[in-house]
């Protein structure tokens, strides 16, 4: 079985086969997305030291390598789509917000504005792959981390503008946490039931991260509110690990 799909993976890989469009696409795409990342930092960090460019740049040609790597077996259809080239931008647009991170840069609108326009195409890639029929569990995780790389970065430009520590981790690392704890657990890794209150959590998340990143939102408004959305997030995390528990292993 192993050997066949193998083989099959192979064929997919010669010229002219379907991954090899799917994979023109994603270099068109990661072109596309390093002009925008460019873009960015010429436009909005532009007063930041090159050298506070390196972290994230190598971050975004890593992460282009593993999607690259991963597609030829994970991805079921013939075409790359619009639908992976949004969430491929919003992964840019995560990414560029490396540079004022390590470059120390407190709370900015420059931050607040690509943090913004990352957290507003969210579900856009979604709409996109149903209505183009390129759904599939590959483009539905490269989602799930996107956000999750997005929360990350922000939770750490929150700690970074004062934000107690309780709260930045619960925010930003809740998912890596758990996904460690499934590697100690399998049982914490078998798969959930799609939910909805999980997708209305994960905005509401990422609209508090955004909010904490504009300059006027500081204080015990910014306690608030991120204390709000880490006890929705904590909820929503124990609600999918009560159910993991209650199934048949």
């Amino acid at each position: 079985m192993m050997q066949q799909d193998i083989s099959r993976v192979a064929d997919r890989l010669e010229p002219g086969s379907p991954i090899g469009s799917v994979r023109r696409g994603l270099r068109i795409a990661g072109i596309a997305g390093l002009v925008i990342w460019l873009a960015l930092h010429v436009a909005l960090f532009g007063k930041v030291s090159p050298i506070h460019w390196m972290p994230g740049l190598i971050v975004l040609l890593g992460g282009l390598a593993v999607i690259d790597r991963l597609m030829p077996s994970r991805y079921p259809h013939d075409a790359f789509g619009a639908c992976n080239a949004v969430t491929l931008i919003r992964g840019v647009l995560a990414v560029a917000l490396v540079t004022p991170l390590v470059a120390g840069t407190p709370q900015s609108w420059a931050v607040f504005a690509v943090a913004f326009v990352a957290v507003l195409l969210d579900g856009v890639d979604g709409r996109l792959a149903r209505q183009s029929g390129l759904v599939s569990g590959f483009g539905a995780r490269f989602d799930m981390e996107t956000d999750s790389f997005l929360a990350l970065v922000l939770a750490l430009h929150a700690l970074a503008d004062g934000l107690a520590w309780p709260l930045a981790m619960i925010l930003g690392a809740s998912r890596f946490i758990f996904l460690g704890a499934a590697m100690l657990a399998p049982w914490l890794g078998r798969p959930l039931p799609q939910r909805f209150g999980r997708k209305v959590v994960c905005v509401f998340q990422l609209s508090v991260l955004v909010a904490l990143q504009a300059p006027p939102v500081s204080g015990w408004p910014a306690v608030w509110l991120a204390a709000a959305a880490a006890t929705a997030v904590l909820a929503s995390f124990g609600r999918d690990i009560v159910w993991l528990w209650t199934q048949p292993r």
